[in-house]
C-alpha cells in the first residue's frame, strides 16, 4: 500500500488534502482512483489509512478510514555523522540509512574530505536530500522522515558529542575495542527503563581518519571502535556500524 508524508496542516479531523508531487504520484504515477485506499502520515504523531474521495487539479482529497499506531520506530536514536564523501555516495548513505531506520543525518567535513563544498549549493543539495530521505521514509514505512542537517565543520561536530548517550567513533587501524565490544554492554544497561537512548555514529571520508583526529574524537567523548578484520568503504561503515546497533537493540530480532 502507497505511503505519504504530508504536514499537520493537510491533516484534519476525517479530511486529508495531498498536493505537490504526492498528489502528482497517486494520480499520474499510481493511477489513483477514488476508493483507492493509502497510509498518509504527518511524521509526527498521526498516521492514518485513508480512501481517495476525488483527485482535483491542485491536489488529492481522501478521507479518514482507520487511524495507526506509530510504532515502526526505534527506540535506540541513531545520528549517522557522515564525512562528505565523493560523487552521489551521501545519497546512498542516506537512502539505505534511513530504510534501516536512522533519525538524522549529519554531514562533516575532516581534514581528508575530497570534496570542494560549495556553500552557495548547500540549499540545494540538502533539499535533494532531503527528497530522498522522504522517499526511503516512505518505502520502509517508518513513521517519520529523518532530518538531514546542514554540513558543519569538525570542530563543530566534536562539540555535539555531548549530546548523544554514546559516539561511536569508527576507525579503521582500530584494533583493539570493536564496535560490538562498546554496543553489547552499552545495549544490556540502556535496555533497561524507558529513558530514550541516542547514538551517534561518526564515519569519515575515502581516506579515512587521521591520528590527531582519532584522539580529538576521544578527547570529546567518543569510543573508537573498529568494524571487524575487513576495510570498508565509506559508503559501507555507516550502515554495517547501524544494523549492528540496531540488532544490540532488539530492533531486527536480536534481544
Amino acid at each position: 500500500m502507497q505511503r505519504y508524508f504530508i504536514s499537520p496542516a493537510q491533516f484534519q479531523q476525517e479530511q486529508v488534502w495531498i498536493t505537490g508531487e504526492d498528489a502528482r504520484h497517486i494520480s499520474k504515477v499510481m493511477r489513483g482512483k477514488p476508493g483507492d485506499v493509502l497510509i498518509v502520515s504527518d511524521g509526527i504523531s498521526r498516521e492514518a489509512r485513508v480512501a481517495i474521495e476525488s483527485l482535483e487539479q491542485d491536489g488529492v482529497r481522501a478521507r479518514v478510514v482507520e487511524e495507526l499506531a506509530m510504532t515502526r520506530e526505534p527506540r535506540l536514536k541513531v545520528t549517522i555523522a557522515q564525512s562528505l564523501p565523493k560523487g552521489d555516495k551521501m545519497e546512498l548513505v542516506i537512502q539505505k540509512c534511513t530504510e534501516l531506520g536512522a533519525v538524522s543525518f549529519l554531514p562533516f567535513l575532516s581534514s581528508r574530505t575530497i570534496v570542494q563544498y560549495d556553500a552557495k549549493k548547500e540549499q540545494k543539495r540538502l533539499e535533494r536530500w532531503g527528497k530522498i530521505a522522504k522517499e526511503a521514509a516512505e518505502q520502509a514505512h517508518r513513521n517519520r522522515v529523518p532530518g538531514v542537517e546542514q554540513p558543519v565543520g569538525w570542530k563543530k561536530l566534536l562539540q555535539a558529542f555531548s549530546s548523544y548517550s554514546l559516539v561511536c567513533f569508527c576507525y579503521e587501524k582500530e584494533e583493539g575495542l570493536q564496535l560490538r565490544d562498546v554496543l553489547r554492554p552499552f545495549a544490556e544497561q540502556r535496555l533497561i527503563g524507558d529513558e530514550p537512548v541516542s547514538l551517534l555514529i561518526v564515519v569519515g571520508p575515502e581516506g579515512g581518519f587521521t591520528e590527531e583526529e582519532c584522539r580529538e574524537a576521544e578527547g570529546a567523548g567518543a569510543s573508537t571502535v573498529g568494524l571487524g578484520r575487513r576495510i570498508l568503504r565509506t559508503e559501507t561503515a555507516g550502515m554495517t556500524a547501524l544494523a549492528c546497533a540496531l540488532y544490540e537493540f532488539g530492533e531486527m530480532g536480536g534481544v
